[in-house]
């Protein structure tokens, strides 16, 4: 395992490269997705987590990714942004699922194989592509997850009826998220300014309490999520999709063959280092980056740019 100095001077970028965006179809869904760098250059597709569209994917992230000579394609998943939104109840979905929306936005860009950069369930998403479509995948780079056929639920459930660990199972969220977490379930927002300011402490709660907070930046993607999204409550449909534990989410990881990068926080209060930990022991020859004080976010300054870096130093190697 090597630890990331969060010292080290990193080096300043041209400008962005522009972004171009466009729908792709995935089954009977519309996606929205964006592309910035050269299309010449290795294609990274990134992955974003629960219930976030692909802004996620911080500007400066992408511009650093780009700047060092990567295509980037970020995408707003189903129920998110500007893409189309589902009827959970009648037509559920799971991680399989959204995995085909990711092979869909390949398809969309005419690419073959591409680095898959995943970040919390977008991570878990990268798993199974790794698994399950090996020959769309030239490299993985897993931030801030766990193994995809791990089920986080009997962990959740034992801290907030307030039992002991299992001492076998990997670690809950730490006591101040599942604060919040029982606190915003008991009072619902108010209309956008509600919806922008509970998702703001959200942002500030998954941070932790070692790096500073970018509470602009965290405002900026709250108001982005809000103001694009044609259905405000379709997003929490992930989190049902993302714990429903499939036989195709139980296949060894031991079978991925791509290499793999394996990035976490070693102050993540929702999924605490032991879960990348486990995760970058079952995948062959996979490598482990502990990030000093990060949590689980990108919402801390100079904290994209760096998370970039890895990227590249990664994808330069595979």
């Amino acid at each position: 395992m090597t630890h990331w100095n969060p010292v080290r001077i990193l080096a300043r970028f041209p400008p962005m490269n522009a972004i171009h965006g466009k729908f792709v179809i995935a089954g009977n869904l519309r996606l929205w997705t964006e592309q910035c760098g050269d299309p010449a250059d290795p294609p990274i597709l990134l992955v974003m987590g629960t219930s976030t569209p692909g802004a996620g994917w911080p500007d400066e992230l992408v511009e650093a990714l780009a700047a060092g000579g990567r295509q980037v394609i970020r995408f707003d998943h189903r129920d998110t942004g500007r893409s189309d939104c589902v009827d959970f109840t009648a037509t559920p979905y799971t991680m399989a699922d959204m995995a085909a929306d990711a092979i869909a936005v390949l398809d969309g860009y005419g690419i073959v194989a591409a680095h898959i950069a995943g970040a919390s369930l977008g991570g878990a998403i990268g798993q199974w592509l790794a698994v399950h479509r090996p020959e769309r995948v030239l490299s993985l780079t897993a931030i801030m997850t766990g193994p995809m056929g791990h089920s986080a639920g009997p962990a959740f459930a034992r801290a907030l009826a307030g039992l002991e660990p299992d001492p076998h199972d990997l670690p809950p969220p730490t006591p101040r998220f599942l604060r919040h977490l029982a606190g915003s379930a008991t009072v619902a927002p108010a209309g956008r300014a509600g919806h922008i300011a509970r998702n703001v402490e959200t942002w500030r709660v998954l941070n932790g309490d070692v790096l500073p907070f970018d509470e602009p930046a965290a405002r900026r993607l709250a108001e982005t999520a809000y103001d694009l999204a044609s259905d405000h409550a379709a997003a929490a449909n992930h989190d049902p999709a993302g714990r429903t534990m499939t036989d195709d989410r139980l296949v060894p990881l031991s079978s991925i063959a791509a290499p793999t990068l394996v990035v976490h926080g070693t102050e993540d209060p929702l999924r605490p280092l032991p879960h990348g930990e486990a995760l970058a022991a079952q995948i062959p020859h996979a490598r482990l980056t502990a990030v000093p004080g990060m949590g689980h976010s990108f919402l801390s300054p100079g904290l994209p740019r760096r998370i970039g870096e890895i990227i590249l130093d990664h994808t330069s190697h595979a």
